[in-house]
């Protein structure tokens, strides 16, 4: 008994290490087989798999997986971080079990999927961060359990849903709270005021809404908070102000509104990053901001804030980035400039933006050139500073963008801009600036982008620009610059994500053949110069070249043979091309806008062009082409289709209204029928030229013989007798009340038949004034038959409208002669009439002029012009209109701001007693007029309104009108008020 009971202590020893080493291998297996199921998870099936190791021989067991990290006797696993792995899988609810697990590092992987709810149960988690994978759903809830919880870092996710309020209620350890770049919606929970220990939160690039809570303030150890690009608003709580700590301050990109407080440098001694940009602030910026004296960057741009920039700013040492863009901030030349001067002193400035602040007037300040050597960006665009450029900008040697477009600048760019190497980006474009482009422009070798168009530069394209190695897109367009392109030009190796553009120059001389040496060119636009000879062939060789503007030369020869399949615009119009159309255009198939109007190309219209499905525009009018119009295709589209000018042309879609083709007949025994045209056809030439011989001289007798009773024939012959009775009482016995205007043949009256009740014009002819007889039978003739949609009968037409000083209608002559055949005309070739003209002077479309035959858009111009002058008070041959400035020019330079500057009179004349809402209205409908106005008298005849638009258009303002004025009554005395 004695010994059994010495070995029973023994035994209980055994069989406690027996039942420990079973709860060991219980725990471990339990680890092991969690960890097996996240891998299992976390790799998608086909992908490759970044934890091949993880398998159950590897020595050491899984706690020396590549992430797995364990501790203690029970190899508890207690972080797993597995960054950048390339995992694509989901997160398995497995992880869950990891009961001891402390930190969970999966971030920049791609895993998918919602986060499982049971990450709740690892109470024992200090640090999780899923960050910069695709996490989507809501955030659960139960996260809130992880008490131990001190960082939790879910950025970059898809994440969406409301910020579950339990977060503020339980994790009281936590000091980084990251959410960015997420999807989140509704308020930000007021409960985050309890997290007292936070020091991070990131809210940023969500979609939360409401205002910024007040408790937010509690936070005093908050040294980092972004709330930046959300749909937050309202005015920020003055506790926001109270957190002292605040390094960076980002609230940028919300709608939140209100003042900067006036004492914010006292507020933050710490700040080095404070962003208040894009949201909708106003007042002026508080002079103490130049307290914050550790201030790296200032975003205060794209608010309403307005006054002077505190003059004091450059007390900001340490200041790299201001940025103050697109706000109402003001300056002119007696004050405001002064903190550019003051910024001098910031001796680490990168970059200072003031653009888009159009109360930025004045002189550009010379101190600009006293900035740091490390400003890199300076953009001075968009805003209403003049002078000149200072001659030391070259001062500013570490500038690589610099933008002085769109301002009144003006002068020469000086010499010195070539000091500037660094820089990559020059915006001079929409300024007064003049003289010549400076040779050392050529310095510039890192140059990117050079935008200097619309402006007054002049004299040749300095060859230099060829050295510019680094120049992707070049833009010297409306200027007046001259002479040839410089052939170095075409040997810039990098002209790849751009364009070449030096369109609307005086630039002559051939497009030189090098321009095939720009293989990585995709625009290239010379439109608007005197360029000419041949378009050279080597064209072709510019493979990635996606539009060719070529317009408005002098350019001859035909189309290139060969141009790239790439091409989505090719404009050729306005040339002197000839030629056919090459059937090869039709395999450009990505070919989008084709316009070779107004050359000299013959030939039919390629049948191939109606297979280009890309085609939006084709434009072939005033050229000299024949034969049958394609039906399919673009050819369908009347509304972006213009063939006008070809006169020869036929058949095509019913709606184009041009002649059938004929039909060729079928040719049998050919052979035999052309052996008897050998013979019939001498015969038959020979027998017509004598007969039309014989005819000539039958006919020149017989005028001889009648020549002066021909005209009386004519007049008594072919029109219906009027008593002169009827006449004179239907004037009134030629009243000078009844008359309506005088001619170079004579006198014309209005006549009232009274018994028929029939109103027509009665034109008296001067018998002495040689020709009258021939004009006065010319014109009845053509007045005769003239048929038209838009005229009714003969004796209530007119074709121009001559307005008096009094504004009142004349009629004016009826310039159709050219509807009369041409042997009755022939008389009229040596008279004075001005018959021959299809309308007025100024009232006459200016295709007219080149020859065209008449077209609704001949009508069109017309009733444009009519519009404009009856608005306006003004007659399209006032003197007024020189040079380049028409009536068309004069009405659209005031649209829409400056209507009432060129508004008749009598329109304007009381609107000085009607309020801003009268005012308003009938401003806007002087608008709607006169823009239709414009519309309608455009120079080409494409781009002008159609005529049944116009008409709707003008019942549509007539009737808007209309029901304004109806209730509309001046009180003066003058009535109601109606168009």
């Amino acid at each position: 008994m004695g010994g059994m009971a010495l070995r029973s202590p023994s035994l209980l020893l055994l069989l406690s290490s027996l039942v420990t080493v079973s709860a060991l291998s219980a725990i471990e297996a339990d680890e092991e087989a969690s960890l097996l199921a996240f891998k299992a998870a976390a790799i998608r099936s086909g992908y490759n798999d970044p934890l091949a190791l993880w398998n159950r021989s590897t020595t050491g067991g899984y706690c020396s997986w590549e992430g797995v990290r364990c501790r203690g006797t029970r190899r508890r696993v207690v972080a797993l971080c597995l960054p950048s792995l390339g995992l694509t899988g989901v997160l398995s609810p497995a992880v869950g079990n990891l009961s001891s697990l402390r930190i969970l590092n999966l971030s920049y992987n791609g895993f998918s999927g919602n986060i499982p709810a049971s990450l709740g149960r690892l109470r024992h988690l200090h640090t999780i961060d899923l960050s910069r994978n695709a996490f989507s759903g809501p955030l659960p809830t139960n996260l809130s359990s992880c008490t131990s919880l001190i960082e939790m870092v879910l950025n970059f996710n898809m994440l969406s849903g409301n910020m579950p309020s339990e977060l503020g209620d339980k994790l009281k350890r936590l000091k980084v709270l990251g959410l960015q770049n997420n999807s989140f919606t509704g308020r930000i929970p007021a409960s985050l005021a309890n997290l007292t220990s936070l020091r991070i939160l990131n809210l940023a690039f969500n979609l939360l809404e409401g205002t910024i809570p007040n408790s937010i303030g509690i936070l005093k150890d908050l040294w980092y908070l972004a709330l930046a690009s959300n749909n937050l608003s309202g005015v920020p709580p003055t506790s926001l102000y109270n957190l002292s700590s605040l390094d960076p301050l980002q609230i940028q990109w919300n709608m939140l509104s209100g003042s900067i407080p006036t004492d914010i440098g006292s507020r933050f001694p710490s700040m080095q990053i404070l962003d208040f940009e894009a949201n909708q602030f106003t007042g002026t910026i508080p002079a103490s901001l130049s307290n914050l004296t550790s201030l790296h960057v200032l975003h205060l741009a794209e608010n309403m804030l307005s006054g002077y920039v505190p003059r004091t700013i450059g007390r900001l040492r340490d200041l790299q980035i201001l940025d103050l863009y697109i706000n109402m901030l003001q300056a002119n030349d007696w004050e405001g400039w002064e903190f550019i001067t003051s910024l001098s002193n910031c001796s680490q400035l990168q970059r200072l933006s003031i653009c888009n602040n159009a109360a930025f007037t004045g002189h550009l300040p010379s101190s600009i050139v006293n900035l740091s050597t490390t400003l890199q960006t300076l953009r001075l665009d968009n805003t209403g500073i003049w002078g000149s450029i200072p001659s030391a900008i070259g001062n500013l040697v570490g500038l690589e963008i610099l933008g002085i477009f769109n301002t009144s600048i003006s002068g020469e760019i000086p010499d010195s801009i070539g000091k500037l190497a660094n820089l990559t980006k020059l915006g001079l474009f929409n300024t007064n600036l003049s003289g010549q482009i400076p040779s050392s422009v050529g310095n510039l070798t890192k140059l990117a982008m050079l935008d200097a168009y619309h402006a007054n530069l002049e004299g040749p394209i300095p060859p230099s620009i060829g050295k510019l190695k680094s120049i992707f897109s070049l833009d010297l367009s409306y200027n007046h610059l001259n002479g040839s392109i410089p052939r170095v030009i075409f040997e810039l190796p990098l002209l790849t994500l751009g364009s070449l553009d030096f369109s609307y120059n005086s630039l002559s001389g051939p497009l030189p053949s090098e321009v095939g040496s720009l293989r990585n060119l995709n625009k290239l636009i010379l439109s608007g110069n005197q360029l000419s000879g041949k378009i050279p062939e080597s064209i072709g060789e510019c493979i990635v070249l996606q539009e060719l503007w070529l317009d408005n030369n002098l350019f001859n020869g035909i189309i290139p043979q060969y141009l790239n399949k790439g091409l989505t615009t090719l404009n050729l119009s306005v040339n002197k091309l000839s030629g056919t159309i090459p059937d090869a255009i039709g395999s450009i198939s990505a070919l989008e806008q084709l316009c070779l109007a107004y050359n000299n190309f013959s030939g039919p219209i390629p049948a191939v062009l109606h297979n280009l499905t890309s085609l939006s525009k084709l434009d072939l009018s005033f050229n000299d082409l024949q034969g049958q119009v394609p039906e399919e295709g673009i050819f369908r589209n009347l509304v972006n289709l213009s063939i006008i000018g070809n006169n020869k042309l036929c058949g095509g879609v019913p709606q184009l209204h041009l002649v059938p083709c004929k039909t060729d007949y079928v040719k049998k025994n050919i052979n035999g029928k052309l052996k008897y045209l050998k013979i019939a056809l001498p015969a038959t030439f020979a027998l017509l030229l004598l007969a039309i011989v014989i005819a000539l001289l039958i006919y020149r007798k017989q005028r001889r013989k009648q020549k002066g009773a021909l005209e009386p024939s004519m007049v008594e012959e072919q029109y219906e007798r009027v008593s002169y009775h009827a006449l004179s009482n239907g004037t009134n016995g030629f009243s000078e009340a009844n008359l309506l205007g005088k001619g170079s043949f004579g006198t014309v009256y209005k006549c009232v038949f009274q018994a028929e009740g029939t109103v027509v014009a009665v034109k008296v002819f001067d018998l002495e004034q040689s020709g009258s007889t021939r004009s006065f039978v010319a014109e009845c003739e053509a007045l005769r038959r003239v048929r038209h949609r838009c005229l009714m009968k003969i004796i209530t037409c007119c074709s121009s409208i001559n307005e008096q000083e009094d504004m009142s209608a004349r009629v004016g002559d009826f310039g159709i002669s050219r509807i009369i055949s041409e042997s009755e005309s022939m008389i009229l070739q040596n008279s004075n009439s001005t018959i021959g003209i299809r309308g007025s002077i100024g009232y006459v479309a200016p295709e007219y002029g080149e020859g065209s035959s008449i077209t609704t858009f001949g009508d069109v111009y017309s009733l444009g012009i009519l519009l404009l002058e009856i608005f306006t008070g003004r007659s399209p041959t006032d003197d007024m209109f020189r040079g380049s400035i028409d009536l068309h020019k004069f009405s659209e330079d005031a649209l829409p701001d400056k209507i009432w500057e060129i508004a008749d009179t009598t329109m304007w004349l009381h609107t000085g007693t009607y309020d801003s809402n009268t005012r308003n209205i009938i401003e806007k409908c002087l608008v709607h007029v006169i823009s239709l106005g414009v519309s309608c008298s455009r120079k080409q005849p494409r781009e002008r309104t159609l005529i049944q638009d116009a008409v709707n258009e003008m019942h549509a303002i007539r009737d808007s009108y209309l029901k304004f004025a109806r209730i509309l009554v001046v009180q003066d005395g003058v009535g109601t008020i109606f168009l």
